[in-house]
């Protein structure tokens, strides 16, 4: 049996971190949440392993771009990382950091289930 994939939610609007969790969970998969960037840091600084990775732009202590860079900069390069933010101007500055894709919100079912699938399959291939 495969292991569920390890998702890191970090979002600090409480409401919207419900939400996100509970499309999360529909796709099988364990979630985690962060309320701002510093305590996803410290999550990967602790040996803890995502498979994804959901984060919001604009939180306190340390903004999602912020967090991205230094997850990357800590050799976190195999982790699927997803920038959200309802301010589409925001993209070019996730991008820099290292997200691996932004998307607008509200994210959609859809565009979830899809981007789950994609980690899921890149799972499957290298257990291979």
């Amino acid at each position: 049996m495969v292991s569920p994939l390890k998702a890191l939610l970090v979002e600090d609007a409480q409401v919207d971190a419900l939400v996100l969790s509970a499309m999360i969970r529909r796709f099988h998969c364990e979630v985690t949440i962060a309320k701002n960037g510093k305590e996803a840091v410290d999550l990967f600084l602790q040996g803890k392993k995502f498979d994804i990775v959901l984060c919001d732009d604009n939180m306190p202590i340390m903004t999602g771009p912020e967090a991205v860079e230094k997850i990357r900069a800590m050799g976190e390069t195999d982790v699927k990382i997803i920038g959200l933010s309802a301010n589409n101007n925001i993209q070019e500055v996730f991008m820099t950091a290292g997200v691996d894709v932004f998307v607008p919100t509200p994210l959609k079912i859809d565009v979830l289930g899809a981007m789950i699938q994609e980690v899921v399959n890149n799972k499957n291939n290298a257990m291979v």
